[in-house]
């Protein structure tokens, strides 16, 4: 694995660099100038120097040049900053497509193709439209390589684009605080020749007639991708969800429209907490903290998921 901190990974880091080093340029100009210009005036009228203190009349000129000036400045760095801005609101009609689903604490990207990784993989030189969707809170994908950032909102249509113009690997993280496992939104993205981006979209449409990984192996990195782990510990510890630790056959108290009752978790009971997170809440837990898999997950997929939880004893 390698990661680049190319100053052209995307079509849009030069348009910001140039209004950020400008802003920069300025504000160290006036933050040097203006305590030169401090420093002197503590020299040059010190209680030594200047013992009786002389009353200064206001200057006309004065007063035009540190208005006039400083309100060209800014509207200069506006100029460059809304011209690093405009061209990241519209995508080209050929663009990429590709969802991503924040949810906590995860993001998922998926292709048109039904392709579902949690690594973003794209290819070099082509326009890329991520369509955002949050699932349950705010959260937000920044690429810094890329120097491109969009708040992900429940309920809104958001976008955001590029062109990728460096092949590699680059973090891309949430930088909106949504909840106890925030820090765990932090994935790559892979920039791929064309050629070879091709050959691996195409291959995710094909399904293998025989499973690599046995039945619960693949159930543990399906709870990974989609960020079970985040809430429901594997040691017995508690955190946001139940521990998932000797869950299996085990008898738990759970609320049901209000009432209590004592239950086993099985394979129903499993199914349903994941199709229904709220019909049964687990003594000591809060509802409304999990969001419904139906249709994230398939009953294949559930089935591994279950045949895992049933080897953590």
């Amino acid at each position: 694995m390698y990661i680049l901190a190319s100053t052209q990974a995307s079509n849009f880091v030069s348009g910001v660099d140039r209004a950020f080093l400008l802003i920069l340029g300025i504000s160290f100009f006036f933050l040097i100038a203006l305590t030169i210009v401090m420093i002197y005036f503590i020299y040059k009228y010190n209680r030594k120097r200047n013992p009786k203190a002389t009353q200064i009349k206001g200057s006309t000129s004065l007063e035009i040049i540190w208005t006039v000036i400083p309100t060209i400045l800014v509207l200069i760095m506006f100029y460059y900053g809304w011209a690093g801005w405009k061209p990241m609101k519209t995508a080209p009609d050929d663009s990429f497509n590709i969802t991503v689903v924040g949810r906590m604490w995860n993001f998922t990207f998926e292709y048109e193709n039904g392709k579902k990784t949690d690594t973003l993989f794209i290819p070099k030189d082509k326009p890329i439209k991520l369509n955002l969707k949050a699932l349950d809170v705010i959260h937000s994908v920044y690429i810094p390589a890329f120097r491109v950032k969009e708040d992900v909102v429940p309920g809104r249509e958001k976008f955001m684009w590029f062109i990728p113009q460096k092949e590699g690997i680059y973090e891309l993280f949430c930088t909106e605080y949504c909840g106890l496992q925030h820090s765990y939104m932090y994935n790559w993205v892979k920039v791929m020749p064309e050629e070879d981006f091709i050959k691996w979209y195409v291959d995710t449409t094909k399904r293998a007639p025989v499973a690599v990984d046995s039945p619960s192996a693949s159930g543990k990195r399906i709870m990974t991708n989609i960020g079970c782990l985040a809430c429901h510990s594997l040691d017995g510890s508690k955190l946001v969800g139940p521990s998932f630790k000797g869950i299996y056959g085990h008898e738990v108290t759970v609320k049901t429209g209000g009432e209590e009752r004592t239950i086993t978790v099985d394979d129903e009971y499993i199914k349903r907490s994941i199709y229904d997170p709220n019909a049964d809440i687990v003594d000591g837990f809060n509802k409304g903290l999990m969001l419904s898999y139906q249709g994230q997950l398939t009953d294949v997929e559930v089935e591994q998921i279950i045949e895992y939880l049933k080897t953590l004893k």
